[in-house]
């Protein structure tokens, strides 16, 4: 049983078509984990900092275009939070990421199959 000419370049534009969308969320995924990231980082960094003053300290946390009193232990508290959070997110990114790349992987493969396949006829 032979696939027509027709039928079998349809078939590669739409397995091309779906390479290339995988290869924009690959590259969107990434810099999302990149991001998190750095968020993750920096409250680490925040939360280190923290750590190092007495519980009595004022401690001001940006709200919009004004800053408010919040006390060391609630930031401290809110931070963690934060970070739990975002490891969470990038775990899920990551997982994400493994799908995507498994699936541009599978895509290439066959569009070699079916180039080859082209050939051979």
């Amino acid at each position: 049983m032979s696939i027509s000419n027709e039928a079998l370049a349809k078939l590669l534009r739409e397995i091309e078509a779906q390479s290339v969308a995988t290869q924009q969320q690959i590259s969107l995924v990434r810099t999302q984990m990149g991001a998190k990231q750095r968020e993750m980082r920096l409250a680490q960094l925040t939360r280190r900092e923290i750590s190092s003053l007495p519980p009595d300290t004022g401690v001001y946390e940006g709200v919009g275009k004004m800053f408010v009193a919040i006390p060391v232990p609630a930031l401290q508290s809110k931070l963690e939070g934060q970070m739990k959070d975002m490891q969470t997110e990038v775990e899920s990114l990551s997982k994400r990421l493994h799908y995507l790349e498994t699936t541009a992987k599978n895509s290439q493969e066959h569009i070699e199959k079916m180039l080859k396949g082209a050939g051979q006829s």
